[in-house]
């Protein structure tokens, strides 16, 4: 049976969803590690650039593997 462009429409839509949630998730997951990143290092006493740099390494230490599976296991 070949599908309708609704139902392509509707698959486009679902996959679109998807993708916004793990965009959405990843962008706060990021924001979180980034304050307290830059918190962390402010209370150990470095500098605003010192922390700055403490901040990026918490982004980049995310680990997206992790953040994917559990996206996946909160999917109905």
């Amino acid at each position: 049976m070949k599908p309708t462009s609704n139902s392509r429409f509707m698959e486009n839509s679902n996959s679109d969803n998807l993708d916004l949630k793990l965009a959405e998730t990843i962008r706060d997951i990021c924001a979180r590690e980034a304050r307290d990143g830059f918190m962390d290092a402010s209370i150990q006493g470095l500098c605003t650039e010192g922390a700055m740099e403490a901040a990026v390494s918490a982004i980049e230490r995310i680990d997206l593997k992790k953040v994917i599976e559990k996206l996946n296991k909160t999917e109905p």
